[in-house]
């Protein structure tokens, strides 16, 4: 049985004392009541401090945004999986489609930083999906399934999570039907069987992502093959997220 994930992309949102007070707040909720889902906080560097202490003790996971290939070096600005680690990061969000269209990151760089996470003992959430022009082709499937063969680490395990999020629903309040989302994830779960065996491809989670809003989590959730969400912009509202992962059955 696969337990759901609600992840929380902060993306470069947040100073300190907010994001503090938000993962604070989330903090009590949880510690206040018995989850049905696991939620991870994936906030900006500069806040990965102050959020793992206002999480601490709650059940919270952290989680980072991206890293290097590298263990360390002279890479002015980056952060390796292992500083990540060092700080209380057991997650890390690779290959998103922010990061593939403005730092023009390809799927072989994913799987690298992948290998990266792994080394470190990070559980990578790797991401795929495809832009509207592509849906619009016909080629959805298709560009989904080049990114998860080009961008899955060899010999990923259980631990590894993947996340669908159509390029074209992220920021826009578009969001895939539940029918689309059904065909994708259906899809993204044979291609995991396939390459990993039936043990780890049916135990690996498959996250959607892409306006996902209190208004429509329960029924994405209740979608066959979505074991959770990776969420955006309701992330960073308390009583959105809170109520996002209510909806987890």
């Amino acid at each position: 049985m696969r337990r759901k994930l609600i992840a929380g992309n902060w993306k470069m949102n947040g100073l300190r004392a907010g994001g503090a007070a938000l993962a604070g707040g989330l903090a009590e909720k949880c510690r206040a009541e018995a989850l049905t889902c696991d939620f991870l906080v994936c906030p900006p560097a500069h806040l990965l401090i102050p959020v793992s202490e206002a999480i601490a003790g709650s059940g919270i996971a952290l989680g980072g945004q991206d890293c290097h290939t590298g263990a360390s070096g002279a890479h002015t600005g980056d952060l390796s999986a292992e500083m990540l680690a060092d700080v209380g990061c057991s997650f890390v969000i690779l290959g998103h489609s922010e990061r593939r269209a403005d730092h023009g990151e390809g799927s072989d760089l994913v799987q690298a930083k992948a290998l990266a996470a792994a080394r470190a003992g990070l559980k990578a959430i790797v991401c795929v999906g495809e832009t509207a022009d592509e849906r619009k082709a016909g080629r959805a499937l298709e560009v989904i399934e080049t990114q998860i063969r080009q961008s899955l680490p060899e010999g990923a395990g259980a631990e590894l999570v993947v996340a669908y999020e159509p390029v074209w629903a992220i920021g826009t309040g578009l969001t895939a039907t539940p029918a689309d989302v059904a065909e994708v994830h259906a899809q993204i779960r044979q291609l995991l069987v396939e390459l990993c065996g039936a043990g780890v491809g049916d135990a690996i989670r498959i996250l959607y992502g892409g306006s996902v809003k209190p208004a429509n989590a329960a029924e994405l959730m209740a979608v066959d093959n979505v074991d959770g969400a990776l969420v955006g912009g309701a992330s960073l509202k308390l009583e959105d997220f809170w109520a996002i992962g209510s909806s987890c059955p």
